[in-house]
């Protein structure tokens, strides 16, 4: 079969050297002149299979922009590619390459445009054989569109077939070339397949899973490389880093003869993190915080691979110790390493010490002009010694209520590595004992006093779950409204469990608090056990057990809360220490303890929340409380003396705003003694 001697179709992969394409030195045939129709006067393209293919400035590049824009960039970019590309030329030939110019003119659109009639089409390997794997010949046939037997065809058009016979995946090369035979012009595709895929080999890959590669590449053992399955698993792969938020991608990939797949990943890791204070301006300036207190918060440590979501959480986590204005993360190349520097700039608060002054609203007080008024004063300092300890001494005021308190908080104890902290307080406080004891029918008042002292200490054990332990001394005892101390009420009911004008009492105490995202659809739990200590034998001894579980679940714009508590105590406890049931925090259309004080409780409410305008919520409630009969058990039986239901429930609407205090809450609820009440509540329901 003799070759067309005037026409030839040649094509190169990216694999190859840049083509040469030769001209003639002779005055062209019209119809066959030499046709330049290269790809080669697109962009430059970096060859992803080249061994000298430099990840590290793929990295670089990738730093430079904004993480959750660089792999798109990446994706689209032309500089980037992962499927070869194809060059292709018709030449006239000639005897021998020395009668060729070294360049030559682009022929006119006409000839271009020039139709060639085409009698055969076929499939052959590099060397013009038969394919020994028909399946690569018929995907090859496939790709085709314009290249049909008994078609017209321009140089164009069968460009555009080259390039889709590339495209599809299988090769690596595609030459057309023309043949001259009795029966016509027949075109020829020579292609060279990919290699059949026999190993992998994977590189700079220190988090990524093996398993996830393996997987990957799992179903192309033993056949043929697909360029265009490979672009699917490394987006997959790419993904993979994006999805969880760290710096990483495939830089580079080779194909060895014997089918090895090398497979190159630059993943950023931390050089170093660095410690910048400024001012709002954005100017460097000294920090009153010692440095190691901010590095121990952070999540992200020298050698692991960056992640901007683990960046963003410590972000959060600074801005959460409460002596920052404003925290930034910058990530930089660190020079040529492929590694990273991260400077996180820290402007601090103006001051970490002050006096403040506020009110609030105590549920204890039902009555009076006044009823619930309290005012606050406190003098703090949330810095001490530049290691992010608090010291806070308030004073809070109210018709009845005061509590008198200092406190001393060490989030973070030196040397531990287990964030454990630490908080001491001491504090005097004066209580309405109304809530027990109801109000005395010759309108005196009932108020229990506490001084108390303690120690605690409290430490994350696993993601979301936080443990408390800790221990206190406490003394307590009750007062009439002259400030004399009295051991019975109005009905003669004691009011302390020794029988002396005061308790007391050494509690140790043991809390865990499992507290979800804290976002709307999110749980919490809290479980909590106080013990009385016997050091001396008139102390007392009880045993108090309380859990509570809150479900906020979300249904489209409407959000259903649910929320369960329960305990009970065992041993001698003085009765202002009962469970008390009623009121905001408990069960809604009752005053505050009207249902009941006992031994045990069980309170439950359910909420519909439906959003109205802006931080507005409406609300749909009812509530359901019981004390399980055990009011009776408890000394002096306050609730029985007070005629106590024992139990009950209320339902109501309400509306619920945002604030900067936490949610406002307005309620209007009916008793099942079909008794209305206002509530008002600031901060989520206990």
């Amino acid at each position: 079969m003799e070759r067309k001697s005037d026409v030839i179709f040649t094509s190169s992969s990216i694999k190859l050297p840049p083509f040469s394409f030769p001209s003639q030195s002779r005055t062209p045939n019209p119809l066959l002149s030499t046709l330049h129709l290269t790809l080669s006067k697109l962009p430059k393209l970096p060859n992803p299979f080249a061994p000298n293919f430099n990840p590290q400035s793929v990295l670089t590049e990738f730093l430079k922009f904004p993480f959750h824009k660089t792999l798109k960039r990446f994706n689209s970019n032309p500089q980037f590619p992962l499927l070869c590309c194809s060059s292709l030329s018709l030449a006239q030939t000639r005897e021998t390459d020395a009668d060729f110019p070294a360049t030559q003119p682009v022929p006119p659109k006409s000839a271009r445009e020039e139709r060639v009639l085409i009698s055969e089409v076929l499939v052959r390997s590099k060397d013009g054989e038969e394919l020994e794997r028909k399946d690569l010949e018929a995907e090859a046939l496939n790709a085709l569109k314009a290249c049909r037997p008994n078609s017209a065809l321009t140089v164009q058009e069968v460009q555009e077939d080259v390039h889709r016979i590339v495209a599809s995946g299988y090769f690596c090369s595609c030459m057309p070339v023309a043949v001259d035979t009795r029966d016509g012009i027949q075109l020829v595709f020579q292609v060279e397949p990919n290699q059949e895929f026999q190993g992998l080999v994977c590189e700079g890959a220190n988090v990524l899973p093996t398993k996830f590669v393996e997987d990957a590449f799992r179903d192309g053992y033993g056949k043929t490389v697909n360029i265009r399955r490979l672009d699917e698993i490394i987006s997959s792969i790419n993904g993979w880093y994006m999805d969880r938020g760290l710096i990483g991608m495939v830089s580079g990939i080779e194909i060895f003869s014997g089918g090895i797949l090398k497979l190159q990943v630059s993943e950023a890791e931390v050089n170093n993190i660095n410690i910048r204070f400024v001012d709002r301006t954005g100017e460097p300036t000294a920090g009153k915080t010692k440095p190691e207190t901010i590095l121990r918060q952070l999540l992200t440590k020298k050698g692991q691979v960056y992640s901007a979501l683990q960046g963003k959480r410590d972000v959060e986590t600074v801005l959460a110790m409460g002596i920052m204005e404003d925290v930034s993360i910058i990530p930089q190349p660190a020079g040529d390493t492929g590694k990273v520097d991260l400077t996180m700039n820290l402007v601090e608060r103006k001051s970490a010490r002050g006096i403040t002054a506020g009110g609030g609203i105590s549920s204890g007080i039902t009555n009076g002009p006044l009823a619930g008024l309290i005012g606050s004063c406190a003098i703090y300092h949330k810095n001490l010694f530049g290691r992010n300890q608090k010291l806070n001494l308030s004073l809070e005021r109210g018709q009845i209520d005061s509590i008198y308190r200092i406190k001393y908080i060490d989030p973070w104890i030196e040397g531990d590595d287990k964030r454990t902290s630490r908080s001491i307080m001491v504090q005097n406080s004066r209580t309405p004992g109304t809530l027990v004891h109801g109000n005395q029918p010759d309108n005196s008042s009932l108020t229990i006093g506490r001084v108390t002292a303690g120690i605690e200490y409290s430490r994350p054990f696993r993601p979301k779950w936080n443990a408390t332990a800790g221990i206190n001394f406490q003394r307590a005892g009750a007062r009439d409204d002259k400030g004399n101390p009295i051991i019975r009420d109005f009905y003669s009911s004691p009011l302390t469990a020794s029988g002396n004008t005061h308790d007391d009492m050494l509690l140790a105490k043991l809390e865990t608090m499992y507290t979800g995202s804290g976002d709307k659809g999110s749980s919490m739990l809290v479980f909590n056990i106080d013990q009385g200590i016997p050091v001396l034998p008139e102390w007392l001894v009880f045993s108090r057990v309380n859990a509570r579980a809150l479900k906020d679940l979300a249904v489209g714009p409407v959000r259903f809360f649910l929320s369960l508590s329960g305990g009970h105590v065992v041993g001698n406890f003085p009765p202002h220490e009962a469970f008390v049931i009623g009121g905001t925090n408990s069960v809604r259309g009752y005053e505050e303890g009207a249902v009941g004080s006992g031994r045990s409780y069980v309170v439950g409410c359910g909420e519909i929340l439906f959003p109205l305008r802006g931080p507005v919520e409406g609300a749909i409630f009812a509530d359901y409380g019981t004390d399980l009969g055990s009011g009776s058990s408890v000394p002096g039986d306050p609730a029985g003396a007070r005629l106590k239901p024992g139990s009950g429930y209320g339902a109501g609407l309400g509306i619920r705003v945002d604030s900067p205090l936490g949610p406002l809450r307005l309620e209007y609820a009916f008793n099942d003694q079909r008794v209305g009440r206002f509530h008002f509540g600031v901060g989520l329901r206990n």
